[in-house]
């Protein structure tokens, strides 16, 4: 009987430890279900970088080379006194470009250049070098001095780089001057005009329903951007004459009026270009100083690829950035424009500039003129060996107010009578119809 007992008890032992030792072997073995969710594949952690990373790019793409360097100190209370015991030394090192100067050059930036307008072969030399290059990249160097310390007003690279060459031609046979840029294109959406639009046309980051080509108005057609101009002037002006008000505050409020004042003046009385509807550039205020300078309304040509595009001068812009046209050119080079994508992003922009062909008055564009205009200053450099780009007048017309129909007065019935109210025509204003209605015309 214990021999039947302990046989018993063995045999559920070994059964045990061979069913543990099965279920050790297969378990990995085993295919799961079709029901089972699909585990979530394990995230690869990236290699370690191996070195020192000491190089990074800032927003406006200057590149950054960062590090750190100590020396034995003081106790760390003395140190902490000390401003020269932790100190941030900054050192932007920029490369001033040179500025083509020969026909040859020109064309590695407009290939076409030279074919477009042959006349410029007589003009370019190395001589022709304006001083405003010089001038220009001065200013650029010294704006980089003075935001040093703000990296985020620092020019960027683009920015920095964006003017190939300025050049002061003159034609040896008509003694035609022009001023030669090479740039990029950044667009301009500014400007507005009552008379000839009297909706806007959307106010984009930094719009301004002004530009420096402007001309009394013509009609008493309020100014589309008027009435907000004067809502933010009564914001402001509630705002300063709140008690609650900040003494600083009321600083840089009372120039916020002086500015919004002149900017509601300027305009009720003035008309402005559109910068989508109108052909017009954009120069640094520094190029309209000096002899032969460049001045508002005077006539430009812009060259891109296979184009000669007309157009005035009709903004004025910072003194350190080169390159904009108005929203209306940019769109013709390129369809895909936008006041916040410029048309072309590198350095192959061509504008000749007229120097003393503005307008002594100025006035609405008339773009036959415009061409007309520029097709002879043209010619006087040689000419061109494509004709001009035709702008249309892509402004919709003004409504055309509803004629009043003429009154037709009664036949009186006897010669004494006196007419009364209803048969005189100048007792009562006719009527006015939203279409106006036509008398049957007598037949001869």
């Amino acid at each position: 009987m214990v021999l039947l007992l302990a046989a018993a008890i063995f045999a559920v032992i070994l059964y045990r430890w061979i069913s543990q030792e099965r279920l050790q072997y297969f378990a990995p073995r085993e295919t799961p279900t079709t029901t089972s969710p699909t585990p979530e594949p394990t995230p690869t952690r990236p290699p370690p970088i191996a070195g020192k990373l000491d190089t990074g790019r800032l927003f406006n793409g200057i590149t950054l080379h960062s590090s750190v360097e100590t020396t034995p100190g003081s106790d760390a209370s003395t140190e902490r006194a000390d401003p020269e015991s932790y100190v941030l030394d900054l050192k932007l090192n920029a490369r001033v470009p040179t500025p083509n100067r020969t026909l040859e050059e020109l064309a590695k930036i407009t290939p076409r250049l030279p074919e477009l307008l042959p006349g410029l072969a007589a003009m370019a030399g190395p001589e022709s070098v304006s001083p405003l290059f010089t001038e220009l990249y001065n200013t650029k160097i010294r704006m980089l001095r003075e935001n040093l310390v703000r990296l985020d007003l620092l020019l960027s690279r683009h920015n920095f780089f964006d003017c190939q060459t300025v050049l002061q031609l003159q034609n040896p046979q008509s003694h035609r001057k022009a001023l030669l840029l090479q740039a990029d294109m950044d667009v301009d959406a500014d400007g507005s005009d009552g008379d000839r639009m009297p909706i806007g046309t959307g106010a984009p980051t930094n719009f301004k329903p002004f530009t420096s080509f402007k001309w009394a108005k013509k009609t008493p057609a309020p100014n589309p951007y008027l009435v907000g101009t004067e809502e933010r002037l009564k914001r402001t002006e509630d705002e300063f004459a709140a008690r609650t008000t900040a003494p600083e505050r009321k600083r840089d409020l009372r120039n916020a009026i002086t500015q919004l004042r002149a900017e509601v003046a300027t305009l009720k009385k003035f008309s402005f270009l559109i910068g989508t509807t109108d052909p017009y550039i954009v120069i640094p205020g520094a190029f309209t100083h000096g002899h032969d300078a460049a001045k508002t309304g005077d006539y430009a040509l812009v060259i891109f690829g296979d184009g000669i595009y007309p157009a005035i001068v009709g903004d004025i812009g910072p003194n350190d950035k080169v390159g904009e046209a108005s929203f209306r050119i940019a769109k013709q080079i390129n369809p895909q424009a936008t006041p916040y994508n410029r048309p072309v992003s590198d350095l192959k922009v061509t504008y000749l500039i007229f120097p003393g062909t503005a307008d002594p008055q100025f006035g609405p564009p008339d773009l036959e003129r415009l061409s007309a205009r520029c097709q002879k200053l043209v010619d006087e450099i040689g000419g061109s060996t494509v004709p001009l780009h035709q702008w249309e007048n892509i402004i919709p017309p003004p409504p055309t107010p509803t004629p009043s129909p003429t009154p037709t007065v009664s036949p009186s019935p006897t010669a004494t009578t006196s007419p009364g109210p209803s048969t005189s025509a100048t007792a009562s204003p006719s009527a006015t119809f939203a279409f106006p209605i036509s008398s049957p015309t007598p037949h001869k």
